[in-house]
């Protein structure tokens, strides 16, 4: 008996505990707030929430430490005031999250576009009952159709119940737009009618008033989504981008008004502002001997010197692109010189350096690219700007470029794992295994389709290889060197016919036409594919006079019923063979010489998801270019045609205008 009742008065304690908690403020700072926190967050001296700190791919959680007591019936209003600080003044990533949990600890949540909350798995499971606001820099398509500068309601998932651009309604209800990663801090209103189930959200300045009109509002009834008791608090992420996420004050009410924020009692955010300089200006002196001078010019000199070392190439037009301009001699710096010990490869489209930039210590990859033609320097710039702008998990991060002489610089998010190619030839010192290989064959496909379909305008890549797709730190596929290709069309002269690309990943139609469109992308991701899974290039020479075409030797074995021998040896026994089946069947599909037949890339992303079974395949559905009319092989596997006598071998780079248009013409 006396066991029950101690039970009992615990109980009613733990009862009388959370609901004394249902009310609190932090107006001065977090030092006595006792929060609970995890990952990178911490409280600056100055008493700051301090939710990641200039860092990428991190993420931080911080939550009021006692649980409250939600009810079905019970409403809620919090308030608080954040700033969101990128390294760059127009890329951030990703953002700060109001959320309410039932539990502090977020097992397995990923940092960037998962914001710190969910992971592949969980992620819009409905046993989550999890609440947030999210205030996000950055557009994923994955999860929200809506602009990368936007406020979110998420319930139980990243795909946002419903969300808006960034912004406030003034005293005359007229719509003004924020900048979420502006670095100046604001506040925020989160408010639940636990009567009229209804969530609004409000945004204003720092130095506005709480408008009449809320920003955001939804009709949803909680009282299914947040458990009680369950705990309340933020959470934050990085990308791709450094950046700094803050709170400066926090208030929250259950069952009433949150207090309002002292925003002159708030504790201050880090100064904004430019790098210190240091330099020594030298002023007109009375010149009182011969060594002073002498000084003088050779200061001059020298000054001219350095003044032509780092010269670069800047044009009125370029004045909007200032954001994405990297200077030439920040890059020089970071790859100290351009030295050969920094480089990380060479191709057709120039050479790569690693680099780590000198002030904020990130590591980026620096491509070098010769372009001695000005024309249409103007629209390829335009171009880059834009693909700066694409944000997909299996897409190489481009931050940036930089123009000097006759040089073009392209500016990467640094992969550390290097290309894919160093891992399937040259008796590799690493071998992957099949998981790992179709992991990275999955994401490229959906890097494609997201390039084919997902981007405002169409991207075809035009050169899908193996060297081309870039492994980050988890071995996740990227496809890296987009676009490029239309460098060398702006170089050429507009009156011919050329072809950019590697030969054996070319549709017969590009050599043909000289267009690129998305199905000759699928031809090349057929041979990326085949590649990939046998260990072996396009086409392999064997002599000077015989080579062999691997899409022809595949398909050999296909038609004998041992298509599964087509995988590399090196796999050993570890692998799922019906895996292996699919996806060289998809090989084949995809190196149909017909493109009208070749699977779409949304297709090919349903098959290798198993969303959709494959389509059957018959020797007379699987045209491939070597039983094609129009264009076929000898034994040899070389190109048997009259126009031309150029041959394939495998791995050759090439888009001079002059060689494609001998190989489409016979010469001029």
């Amino acid at each position: 008996m006396d066991m029950s009742v101690k039970l009992v008065a615990m109980l009613f304690l733990l009862v009388i505990a959370s609901g004394e908690d249902t009310s609190f403020i932090f107006n001065n700072g977090f030092q006595s707030a006792h929060l609970t926190m995890d990952g990178i967050s911490e409280i600056t001296p100055n008493g700051l929430l301090q939710l990641t700190n200039g860092t990428r791919q991190k993420l931080a959680h911080a939550f009021y430490p006692n649980p409250i007591a939600f009810t079905p019936s019970s409403s809620f209003s919090t308030a608080f005031v954040f700033a969101i600080r990128p390294e760059y003044p127009t890329l951030s990533g990703h953002g700060i999250v109001f959320l309410i949990s039932p539990e502090k600890a977020l097992p397995g949540a990923l940092p960037s576009q998962y914001l710190g909350l969910f992971n592949d798995t969980n992620n819009g499971n409905s046993t989550n009952h999890v609440f947030a606001v999210e205030l996000d820099t950055i557009q994923s398509r994955e999860f929200d159709d809506i602009n990368d500068n936007h406020v979110g309601i998420d319930i139980n998932s990243l795909k946002s119940a419903s969300s808006t651009p960034a912004g406030y309604y003034d005293e005359g209800s007229r719509l003004k737009n924020l900048s979420l990663i502006s670095g100046l801090p604001m506040q925020a209103w989160v408010d639940y009618d636990g009567g009229k189930k209804q969530v609004s959200v409000t945004l204003a300045p720092i130095n506005v008033n709480k408008p009449k009109t809320p920003l955001l509002t939804l009709s949803q009834d909680l009282s299914h989504i947040i458990k009680n008791p369950s705990y309340v608090g933020f959470s934050s992420s990085t990308g791709s981008v450094s950046t700094s996420h803050y709170v400066l004050g926090w208030s929250f009410k259950l069952n009433g008004e949150a207090q309002n924020l002292v925003v002159s009692e708030l504790p201050k955010l880090p100064r904004l502002g430019g790098r210190k300089q240091s330099m020594v200006l030298l002023i007109g002196l009375p010149l009182l001997s011969l060594c002073s001078i002498f000084a003088m010019i050779l200061s001059i000199f020298y000054y001219m010197y350095r003044k032509k070392k780092f010269s670069e190439i800047q044009e009125e037009w370029e004045q909007e692109y200032g954001a994405h301009r990297f200077k030439y001699k920040d890059l020089y710096v970071a790859t100290k010189g351009f030295k050969d010990r920094e480089l990380l490869g060479s191709g057709g489209f120039g050479r790569v350096y690693k680099g780590t930039m000198p002030t904020s210590k990130v590591e980026v990859a620096v491509k070098k690219i010769s372009h001695e033609s000005r024309q249409g320097m103007r629209e390829f710039v335009a171009e880059i700007i834009s693909i700066g702008r694409f944000r997909h998990r299996n897409i190489v991060p481009l931050l940036g470029y930089c123009r000097r002489k006759g040089e073009l610089l392209l500016v990467y998010d640094f992969m550390p794992n290097g290309s894919l190619d160093k891992y399937l030839y040259n008796q590799p010192s690493v071998t992957l295994n099949w998981m790992q290989r179709f992991k990275i064959i999955k994401g490229v496909a959906s890097g494609l389709h997201y390039l084919h379909e997902e981007c405002e305008k169409v991207v075809v890549h035009r050169d899908i290889k193996a060297s081309n797709v870039l492994l980050d730190s988890e071995l996740n596929g990227r496809v890296g060197d987009f676009g490029l290709a239309r460098l060398y069309d702006h170089g050429c002269d507009p009156q011919t016919t050329h072809v950019v690309g590697t030969l054996g990943y070319l549709a017969p139609e590009h050599t043909r036409t000289g267009r690129a469109t998305t199905r000759s992308d699928v031809f090349a991701f057929g041979a990326f594919v085949l590649e990939v899974v046998c260990g072996r290039r396009p086409i392999e020479q064997v002599n000077e006079e015989e080579s062999v075409v691997l899409v022809d030797w595949v398909y050999g074995l296909w038609s004998r019923g041992e298509i599964i021998e087509a995988k590399d040896p090196n796999l050993g026994t570890e692998y799922v063979a019906a895996e292996v089946e699919l996806v060289l069947k998809l090989g084949l599909l995809c190196s149909n010489f017909q493109p009208q037949t070749r699977p779409s890339m949304r297709q090919v992303v349903q098959y290798l998801n198993w969303e959709v079974p494959l389509p059957d395949i018959s020797s007379s559905s699987l045209a491939l270019c070597s039983t094609s009319p129009g264009l076929s092989f000898g034994k040899s596997g070389f190109f048997d045609s009259t126009t031309s006598s150029l041959p394939f071998y495998a791995d050759q780079s090439f888009s001079q205008c002059s060689v494609a248009e001998s190989f489409l013409s016979g010469g001029r």
